[in-house]
């Protein structure tokens, strides 16, 4: 395995095991992945883990009721602050700490549905408080129209509340937003901008609705920030590929967001593509920043 920083290993991934040190000696790592089932997938954490040592790790789809979520399996891996919400079977969000940080308290209940899309928490982070939110976005089914697909209205719903909600709020200040926001919205986020258009997740309302959102909390596409748009950045290969990886026709759904006065301290980014190829992969791979705080 490559070091950080080798000229050998792709853009973007580091999957060295990375030097153990003080969070408070290093830039501060931030890592979010669709895990897809906590329990069944919880065996691939570690190896996310040893390849790249996040200070704080959150998961989206955990699909696991409170009461069975692992705690103590997940404490194990280093991880001693948690806060997990979520529901049997469906959806489910969760934020795995080495840093102390206190759950946000009155957020919203997106679209009245209490389904646990979002957690939000502050995070004790050196140079100060950082404000973390984590979402899974509805995924929106097969069909782009609203009046024919409930979930595709479901999808534009939560988007344009999180869109009204963060305008309310104004400009993010040392903040950072991750998660599943299942949509890709620039041209080169997608295998085929041309073919997907009519796609659920690069249709032209969603990401209007993604990027006004965006807008609306002046945020900064922290992976974009490292990687050109005119380049392919993917962090979703489908089940239903023969071959995911030889056809390579993949999506970026996951995103991280960072507030106007954190971009600066942006210092590298990585897209753990291997994980595609693990043992009972998620479809998704995990995404991480590092941000000098």
């Amino acid at each position: 395995m490559q070091p950080p920083g080798s000229g050998s290993a792709p853009r973007g991934l580091f999957i060295c095991p990375m030097p153990k040190s003080s969070p408070a000696r290093r830039p501060l790592r931030i890592a979010t992945w669709n895990i897809n089932s906590v329990r069944l997938r919880r065996p691939l954490l570690a190896e996310l883990v040893r390849a790249l040592d996040p200070d704080v790790l959150c998961l989206q789809e955990t699909k696991c009721p409170d009461e069975l979520f692992p705690l103590e399996e997940l404490r194990a891996l280093g991880f001693p602050h948690i806060a997990h919400k979520g529901m049997k079977g469906y959806n489910g969000v969760a934020i795995l700490s080495r840093l102390p940080f206190a759950v946000r308290e009155g957020d919203p209940d997106w679209c009245s549905k209490g389904d646990c899309r979002h957690l939000a928490a502050e995070l004790d982070a050196p140079g100060g408080p950082i404000e973390l939110h984590n979402f899974y976005v509805p995924a929106g089914g097969d069909l782009p129209d609203r009046e024919a697909n409930p979930k595709f209205a479901h999808k534009l719903d939560f988007v344009a509340e999180a869109t009204a909600w963060t305008a309310g709020r104004g400009a993010a200040r040392r903040s950072v937003l991750v998660g599943d926001l299942n949509i890709a919205p620039l041209e080169h986020d997608v295998w085929s901008h041309k073919q997907m258009l009519g796609v659920v997740s690069h249709t032209p309302v969603e990401v209007e609705a993604l990027t006004g959102w965006q807008r609306a909390g002046e945020w900064h596409d922290a992976l974009r920030h490292f990687v050109p748009a005119e380049e392919k950045l993917y962090t979703w290969w489908s089940y239903r590929a023969r071959d995911w990886e030889a056809s390579d026709r993949g999506r970026r759904l996951d995103h991280v967001w960072v507030s106007q006065d954190l971009a600066g301290a942006l210092r590298r980014h990585a897209v753990l593509k291997p994980a595609r190829g693990w043992p009972q992969a998620s479809d998704h791979v995990p995404v991480m920043v590092e941000i000098e705080p």
